[in-house]
């Protein structure tokens, strides 16, 4: 995955995609050249062997973040109908964008995000969407090595049945996630190909779907109200409504918490690294492993948020977990909820280094052929930054929501939108055409959502008020 060629790095797959709306003159080339029987430059350097489910665990994991934990909230804002309505839009505005990624990428060969920027707008365009994946991809690395850094204490803590925490150094969260980097990310960050993630990726997934069969556990056995939610007095009036559930809600946190749905799709850095490593790569069978991975993640979401919201109404905080904490400390089914998610980020954290390794290759060494040295140095400072941030700055929540706010809709909305426009020739498809249109006004859509993120953080900051954005 990690040796891309300045060159259009066409892959011998792609000659096998007949169905990309016309033949374009550097496709014509192309053609024409494997015809010859030259063998021309290869988008790697060998053939993409990762299974349809493999592929299928790699894009989901991709997908599921720490976001998960904050979905309860997000629907305790919105209510469930209206908390529906916009998760099936965002699924469907994200299938939408890797089908325009593919389709860009199919039509000139291409299978880097990069190399679509460089494409679409020159050597600008191709720093720009480097930058963005990175700044973005940092940010989600550091967000699980945050649930790292303060959960394991607490489980921990749980195991030698302690209620306060302790001094120890084994209690500290700063040397545990130090330990967890050396011990358990970098050796599967130090992996060749994207592809040998999958079997870990697989148990990620499952450790989330223990973690949802708790949630749904959880809401039968926990009494609504809790007087721990109170006063701690039993003479407290509680309101009628305090365990309703509500369908439609608008408040001031709403318009807060749409951007937390949308963050919680976003995988379309990994989509083309993952198209690369499959067997027998097509466009359509691409799109399904997407179509597939979209539907699992929007069925655990939902079923997440709701059963969460149900359990804790209107007291739901924006981290789920946390709130189970205020039930029962020591809760042996929550501890193993803990231990599960803190699995589940810390296997997920390799495969988001991956996009973040190629676009400092692309940027850096351009053209060069794979590198041990260069692959392992990349990894060890990345990690070392991510951990060096996550211990230096006590609450980064605000460089979270800037990042989060600009980069996951110019990844999911915007770019993937001016890439078809640039890239997919006017011959073919004139700008007046449909499908142009369609990702002209996806685009535009992006601009809305970032625009409205901003606004919301620079109106949060001004109020001086404690909201938590929640991170993929």
């Amino acid at each position: 995955m990690e040796l891309h060629k300045q060159s259009n790095g066409n892959h011998h797959h792609d000659a096998a995609l007949p169905n990309e709306g016309g033949i374009s003159s550097e496709k014509e080339r192309f053609l024409q050249h494997k015809n010859e029987g030259s063998k021309g430059p290869q988008f790697t350097d060998f053939e993409g062997k990762t299974s349809f489910g493999m592929s299928v665990f790699n894009l989901s994991n991709a997908i599921m973040g720490s976001g998960i934990l904050g979905l309860s909230y997000a629907m305790s804002n919105t209510g469930i109908i209206f908390f529906l309505i916009l998760l099936t839009c965002i699924a469907c505005l994200s299938c939408y964008s890797i089908h325009l990624l593919l389709r860009s990428a199919g039509v000139v060969g291409i299978r880097a995000y990069e190399q679509l920027g460089l494409r679409a707008f020159g050597h600008p365009g191709k720093i720009l969407a480097a930058v963005i994946i990175t700044l973005h991809n940092i940010g989600a690395m550091s967000s699980y090595l945050f649930i790292v850094k303060y959960e394991l204490p607490l489980v921990i803590q749980a195991f030698l049945g302690q209620t306060s925490r302790s001094d120890d150094w084994f209690m500290n969260g700063n040397y545990l996630i130090i330990i967890v980097t050396v011990c358990i990310i970098l050796p599967l960050a130090l992996m060749k190909h994207l592809g040998y993630l999958g079997y870990t990726s697989g148990f990620s997934l499952s450790c989330m779907v223990f973690f949802l069969s708790a949630v749904i556990y959880k809401r039968f056995n926990i009494a609504c109200p809790l007087e721990v939610f109170g006063n701690y007095s039993l003479n407290t009036a509680i309101p009628e409504d305090t365990c309703t559930a509500k369908f439609f809600t608008i408040n001031q946190e709403t318009a807060y918490t749409i951007p937390i749905l949308a963050f919680a799709f976003v995988c379309h850095p990994e989509v083309l690294p993952i198209y690369t490593e499959l067997s027998n790569p097509t466009k359509r069978r691409m799109q399904n492993i997407g179509n597939v991975s979209i539907m699992g993640m929007f069925i655990m979401y939902f079923f997440t948020a709701i059963f969460g919201y149900l359990t804790f109404y209107e007291n739901t905080e924006a981290e789920l977990l946390h709130t189970y904490s205020k039930v029962d400390l020591l809760d042996t089914l929550i501890l193993c909820v803990r231990l599960a998610v803190l699995v589940a980020v810390t296997l997920t954290v390799p495969v988001v280094l991956f996009p973040i390794r190629r676009a400092l290759l692309q940027l850096l060494f351009p053209g060069k052929p794979f590198h041990w040295l260069r692959h392992i140095c990349i990894a060890v400072c990345l990690l070392f930054a991510v951990n060096l941030l996550v211990i230096l700055v006590p609450n980064i929540r605000d460089i979270f929501g800037i990042t989060g706010a600009t980069t996951a809709p110019s990844l999911i909305f915007i770019l993937p939108g001016l890439f078809y426009i640039r890239i997919i020739p006017s011959d073919q498809e004139p700008m007046n055409s449909r499908p142009k249109l369609q990702a002209a006004c996806f685009t535009a859509l992006g601009f809305i959502f970032m625009t409205m993120s901003l606004t919301f953080i620079g109106l949060d900051w001004m109020s001086g008020e404690k909201r938590s954005l929640g991170g993929h």
